[in-house]
């Protein structure tokens, strides 16, 4: 069984959420110095008519496959690499992370008093093997006053993250009911990672 497992993601969330199951992993993060400088922003590009489904398991395949090339290009020691992205869509729109102030404000108007998806799809890859899967939830947000959204966007919180928010700060008082994964939602889904990872021959 491996020792450890990479973990191809930037965000601290996911991090916390492997440390939560016991997994061990270290990160393999694009653009550590000295190393091939890589353009994550263009792997998160939505395709003319896309699938909110049909684009986070695409881009969470471009990520692992970066992934891959970046542990044999630092000549790292073999182990399973994990990665993940994070999706919220609204009637089939995808809602990516906000690009100002005022796009989240948009996002969250329009979430506001509405159910919407969470999208996360994670993927495993161990050798010349590849294991996939996908998390989909439901989460409705109640009514937001415009003053409601202003705060929240001033705290800063929104930005970097799908839809506009993080269920795991202060937007958990925006949500009056969810169904599927809180920690998909959180962006790595606990259920579908342990069970893809024990596939790849790693014991939770």
């Amino acid at each position: 069984m491996p020792e450890f497992i990479y973990l191809a993601s930037q965000s601290p969330r996911r991090s916390q959420l492997l440390d939560q199951i016991g997994v061990p992993h270290r990160l393999l993060v694009p653009n550590a110095p000295g190393d091939v400088a890589e353009d994550t922003e263009a792997l998160e590009q939505v395709l003319p008519g896309e699938a909110p489904a049909a684009y986070v398991e695409r881009v969470t395949a471009l990520k692992l496959d970066a992934a891959v090339q970046r542990l044999a290009r630092r000549g790292l020691a073999p182990a399973p690499i994990l990665c993940s992205d994070t999706t919220v869509a609204l009637e089939g729109r995808i809602f990516g992370k906000p690009e100002s102030a005022d796009d989240a404000r948009s996002m969250l108007a329009q979430l506001a008093g509405r159910e919407h998806r969470v999208l996360t799809a994670v993927a495993v890859q161990a050798g010349a093997q590849r294991f996939a899967a996908l998390s989909v939830s439901q989460v409705r947000f109640g009514t937001l006053s415009p003053a409601q959204i202003d705060a929240y966007v001033a705290s800063g919180e929104p930005m970097g993250k799908a839809g506009a928010y993080g269920i795991q700060g202060a937007a958990a008082a925006f949500i009056a009911h969810l169904s599927g994964s809180y920690s998909g939602i959180m962006g790595l889904p606990l259920y579908e990672t342990a069970c893809l990872l024990r596939s790849a021959g790693y014991s939770i």
